[in-house]
């Protein structure tokens, strides 16, 4: 079945064609309505004329103006469609298989506006996965862009439980124009629609997390306060669309913001420098220059990658991408998904001329949870900084089951207490679609009347940095700051009595001139229990300094004699080309044992 966006009226858009005034008289017509929520009341208060989203290589653009009327079409298309199979949508489950472009957003806005529940795949998973998906979610409709049309029609092929109502939207070359008013509607009953995402599946099979759009708003809401999105603001988009990163941090709040949003998508270095270089090279047009990039949100391996690829680009281009990501041009550069290697922090803040990576902690089931702030002293490296606004943190001893209390961050020893992060508050997810087993287990009840609370997975420590914390990025940044130690099944390792952090040795580990990147992992051993190992991917140029042979594994242990415990120092340690990862940079370490190690 295939469908497409109606333009309802032609004639130009104006100012008050979205606007509610209470003095407009009575003959106004309000012929499409959208829900009264937080992201459309956002929207109904735009400029019409101002930018909304950019495609940074065709150079297409559309307003916010085109933006509102494109939803409201593609709303009432989706329910005439929906209609004639005598289905209805709220609460509904629709899939939405859509590269990085402006037809993606006007899709997830329409699916919103019917109040269901928006289930974007990526075009990257195998047909199998993506079948997978839609079994488990039972969703009723199948939405694709031209693009992955055929994709679509091989997933369906298979034969599902539920098959979906399939629906190829053909590609929007031009936004859509109106004048009839646009009128905020209260919906009927409680909503039940939101956004449905599928965990990485890096230690278990993919689960759905239901993420109501109260969650959602109220993620939103966090990051617009601590991070100040604004209409000025022009963000740049390289992330996929299938992560609440790429989601939530990067369209839903830039949108409540009335930023810009530009992709440029697939990730290629040398484009991306180009574009964050073109505003600041010599021309003649200057009605062809692009604004300057304002907000970059991105993965460790964007910048590694764009740190590796700067020394190939011409001069012209390496003074221009230097000034435009300096902090007066790039406010704001953010790191996230995984951990941040202090040797890529510390070199992009050397090339940036002093702008420092502002990393934070997130994941799908509670959206972003701890953040660094926007002051410069309150980007302490290796911690992701204080709980968010409306985001409760506490930390749960790994050992004894017991709260840590603020304060008490230390055993009798002096040691740092480890805890497990939970987390509770409006911006945490409902539930694990259709797996009651699953959502019980990882939530606790609270003790204090209040909400129950969400076990991360994730251990922390946490302690006071001087001179961060102080208030100075907002109210909520103060007090001790936390300190991810890595994912409580595969990332503490317990050797000899000891507990190792992965995270911590990978850390060192990239500090190393020889090491481009690695990934430590526990191995059984019959004398300690676990012992550390890794995998690295070594630089080509390394040599062991003694023998002048391949940097191996004792190479290895002499390098961090002098920054680790012995302990703490890898065993073992195998040489890979490369380390597999998935598209927000994480390892799936679990199948990375079994298929190097055995």
């Amino acid at each position: 079945m295939s469908g497409r966006l109606v333009s309802l009226v032609s004639r130009p858009l104006a100012r008050s064609c979205f606007l509610r005034d209470v003095r407009q008289p009575a003959r106004t017509r309000f012929l499409s309505t959208l829900p009264n929520i937080p992201l459309f009341r956002a929207l109904q208060s735009y400029d019409p004329a101002s930018l909304a989203i950019i495609h940074s290589v065709t150079t297409r653009s559309f307003t916010y103006g085109n933006l509102i009327a494109d939803v409201v079409r593609a709303k009432e298309d989706l329910q005439r469609k929906v209609a004639k199979s005598e289905g209805q949508l709220a609460g509904e489950r629709v899939a939405l298989l859509a590269e990085n472009s402006y037809d993606y957003v006007v899709t997830l806005l329409a699916i919103f506006a019917n109040d269901a529940v928006a289930l974007p795949l990526s075009p990257s998973f195998p047909t199998g996965e993506l079948q997978y998906i839609l079994d488990n979610s039972q969703a009723k409709v199948l939405l694709s862009t031209e693009k992955y049309a055929q994709k679509a029609q091989e997933i369906l092929q298979a034969g599902l439980e539920r098959e979906p109502l399939l629906d190829i939207r053909p590609k929007i070359t031009k936004g859509a124009t109106g004048s009839e008013a646009v009128q905020l509607e209260d919906l009927k009953q409680p909503s039940s629609g939101g956004m449905m995402l599928y965990t990485s599946g890096t230690t278990n099979r993919p689960k759905g997390v239901l993420i109501p759009d109260s969650a959602l708003a109220a993620q939103a809401s966090s990051l617009l306060e601590a991070w100040k999105y604004a209409p000025q603001d022009r963000l740049l988009h390289l992330l996929p669309l299938h992560h609440i990163h790429g989601v939530v941090n990067a369209i839903v709040t830039p949108i409540l913001a009335g930023s810009s949003i530009e992709f440029l998508y697939p990730f290629n270095a040398d484009q991306v420098w180009k574009r964050f270089a073109a505003p600041f090279l010599p021309s003649k047009n200057t009605d062809a220059t692009p604004p300057k990039i304002t907000f970059l949100n991105a993965v460790p391996t964007i910048y590694s990658r764009l740190m590796s690829s700067f020394p190939n680009l011409s001069p012209e281009i390496q003074n221009a991408a230097k000034q435009a990501i300096s902090p007066e041009n790039l406010r704001l550069n953010i790191s996230g998904s995984a951990a941040l290697p202090t040797p890529t922090k510390t070199a992009w803040q050397q090339l940036s001329n002093g702008n420092v990576l502002l990393e934070r902690f997130g994941m799908t089931e509670v959206g972003m949870a701890i953040s660094c702030g926007l002051d410069f002293a309150d980007r302490v490296d290796g911690s992701v900084g204080w709980p968010l606004p409306n985001v409760e943190v506490r930390l749960v001893d790994t050992e004894t089951g017991a709260v840590i209390p603020p304060g008490e961050d230390t055993d009798s020893a002096g040691r740092a207490r480890e805890g497990e992060i939970q987390i509770r508050g409006p911006t945490v997810f409902h539930k694990y679609w259709a797996n009651e087993k699953a959502t019980r287990e990882e939530f606790v009840a609270s003790d204090d009347g209040g909400s129950r609370w969400f076990r991360t997975g994730d251990v922390a420590t946490r302690h006071p940095v001087e001179g961060a914390g102080k208030g100075t990025s907002g109210a909520w940044a103060k007090g001790p700051m936390y300190f991810i130690r890595g994912r409580k099944s595969v990332d503490i390792i317990k050797t000899g009595g000891e507990k190792v952090s992965a995270l911590e040795v990978e850390r060192e580990m990239l500090s190393l001139p020889q090491i481009t990147e690695a990934a430590v992992v526990a191995l059984p051993s019959e004398k300690w229990g676990q012992k550390v190992a890794a995998m690295v991917v070594l630089h080509p140029d390394a040599k062991s300094s003694r023998t002048g042979r391949a940097w191996g594994p004792m190479d290895l242990r002499r390098a961090l004699r002098d920054r680790l415990a012995s302990y703490k120092i890898p065993q073992e340690m195998k040489v890979l080309e490369a380390i597999p990862r998935n598209a927000m940079g994480k390892v799936n370490k679990k199948a990375l044992i079994k298929e190097v190690f055995g």
